[in-house]
């Protein structure tokens, strides 16, 4: 993950303070990273060996955990000299094993993991990180080591019935360790924790913010791009309408888009995004690209080949249109932190390709602006309301790049896009229709919903006296706040009842309708 690069709207007077998060290959880094953001604070998550060294904007410093053990052979290790004595501290779960390891403490393989839910005893209430704490406190363990001593110089602050050293901290510098997860739901006051630390201990000052983004990245992107011809693909999303409503504060009438329609958008939605579009004032250029994907796609089922094709082919199409603006030599994305940090994970691990990262094609000569790419999905909303951008397109779930491909199980067809277009539209309008008690429509009750067409399965059906042999739909809608987890959302019995009622009798080819009841992790939100 290449995240060791300055972004360059910090350099704003309010923008000096960050916190860096060094990662060590945990799933819950990213979550690290929101709960600080959430303090209004900015946080940048950094390979565990690319410290920043001499940045004078860096205020305190969070080791997360790791999928190894300190005794592993290929387990992340760091030089703590680099910033211990230097800045505040904070281990977490393999941060804070490391850190007792490495000084002389003792981390010990117990044979059982220690996984689940627990409750503190014995808090040191007067120690500045547990400020606030309340007797008995519930936390979340996820380790297969334990602490079983810690180093000369420190000293424990709470304890579990079956971890003795479940916190402890330096009495010589500001250095905090926990073996439980602060960032995680489950412990309750894992917020309040955060907080004693960012805030309290760190100094934060609690400045970053939507207002304080869009004034610093605007005069940055001025800066940057001074009377530059900026080229920008818009998808439909609010990653991409956001970014170009950036861009067009910035630079106005020298920022061109270019909306490619690979085919597999929802119903209509090329027009009526194109519309939207106009109505922001964004010069914009269409372009219908459905049949070169179709016939590119003919016979591929394997998922991961189908975002790679989809990828080739709008670079290849985006390429060509772009080359008619002679005068470019921006090319902007509306690339998200969680786009990067799923592209490639700290252990080189792929989850999935994002076509937008990676950087650019060589033959297009073009310099990269993502004046997003440190932001999570909430924040990229925050911004867009805080311009007053519409709220329906602000408040659009995500929707995947590749768009309804990776919601087709097997290879894909115009026949079948028809499909599932359909019922997905039948699915998404019920969504909005459907108002909720507190008069607040369901749709903005949910992270995000779509439908899943299961192509390369039939079942047996009845539709009058008829048999039928059509395929399965599957509902997917669930709760998150930056897609790095999500629940399943819990729909109304009698929305579903409906929806379920209106696609079997208006879509042809679907006999059944099923809801996806998992979770991230393990399950993704998308099915490919």
């Amino acid at each position: 993950m290449e995240t060791n690069e300055e972004p360059n709207f910090i350099l704003n007077d309010n923008m000096q303070q960050k916190i860096i998060i060094l990662d060590f290959g945990s799933q819950t880094t990213q979550l690290i990273g929101r709960r600080v953001r959430e303090l209004d604070t900015f946080c940048e998550i950094l390979p565990y060996n690319k410290f920043p060294k001499d940045d004078p904007s860096v205020i305190g410093v969070i080791l997360s955990g790791s999928p190894y053990s300190v005794h592993d052979k290929e387990a992340f290790k760091v030089d703590l000299n680099d910033f211990i004595g230097k800045y505040p501290v904070l281990g977490i779960c393999y941060g804070a094993q490391f850190i007792s390891h490495a000084n002389g403490g003792k981390v010990e393989q117990t044979g059982t993991r220690e996984y689940g839910r627990a409750h503190l005893q014995d808090i040191c209430l007067d120690n500045p990180l547990f400020a606030g704490f309340e007797p008995n406190s519930q936390v979340w363990m996820s380790h297969g080591d334990t602490i079983t001593a810690i180093p000369e110089g420190y000293r424990v602050i709470a304890s579990t019935n079956d971890v003795k050293f479940a916190a402890y901290a330096s009495e010589q510098n500001p250095v905090w360790a926990v073996q439980f997860h602060p960032e995680v739901f489950h412990t309750t006051q894992g917020t309040t924790l955060l907080k004693n630390f960012v805030v309290n201990i760190c100094g934060s000052k609690q400045q970053w913010s939507a207002a304080s983004f869009v004034e610093s990245t605007v005069n940055e992107l001025k800066a940057q791009l001074g009377n530059d011809r900026v080229i920008l693909g818009l998808s439909g999303g609010v990653d991409s309408s956001v970014c170009a409503a950036l861009l067009n504060r910035a630079i106005g009438d020298k920022l061109t888009c270019i909306f490619v329609d690979h085919g597999m958008l929802r119903k209509n939605e090329f027009q009526k995004v194109m519309e939207a579009y106009k109505g922001l004032g964004l010069n914009v250029v269409g372009v219908d690209a459905s049949d070169k994907f179709f016939a590119d796609l003919e016979g591929i089922s394997d998922p991961e080949e189908k975002r790679k094709i989809i990828g080739r082919d709008f670079v290849e199409v985006f390429n060509a249109e772009a080359k008619k603006i002679t005068d470019a030599k921006w090319l902007a994305q509306g690339t998200i932190y969680p786009d990067r940090i799923e592209s490639l994970s700290i252990t080189g691990m792929v989850i999935k390709s994002h076509h937008n990262v990676g950087g650019l094609p060589k033959e297009m000569h073009l310099q990269l602006c993502e004046p997003l790419q440190w932001l999570f999905k909430d924040e990229v909303r925050r911004v867009g309301l805080e311009m007053g951008m519409p709220q329906r397109l602000i408040k659009r779930h995500p929707f995947p790049g590749p768009g309804l491909a990776v919601r087709i199980l097997g290879d894909i067809t115009r026949e079948k896009v028809r499909i599932l277009q359909e019922a997905d539209d039948i699915y998404i309008e019920n969504m909005h229709n459907y108002i909720c008690e507190d008069g607040e429509e369901l749709y903005d009750k949910i992270w995000q919903a779509g439908t899943v067409l299961l192509s390369s399965v039939r079942s047996v059906g009845v539709m009058g006296d008829e048999r039928t042999y059509d395929h399965p739909v599957a509902l997917r809608a669930v709760t998150s706040t930056d897609a790095m987890t999500a629940d399943w959302a819990h729909l109304p019995y009698d929305f579903m009842a409906k929806v379920s009622n209106e696609i079997i009798n208006k879509v042809k080819g679907v006999n059944r309708v099923c809801y996806d009841i998992s979770s991230k992790p393990p399950s993704t939100i998308e099915w490919e």
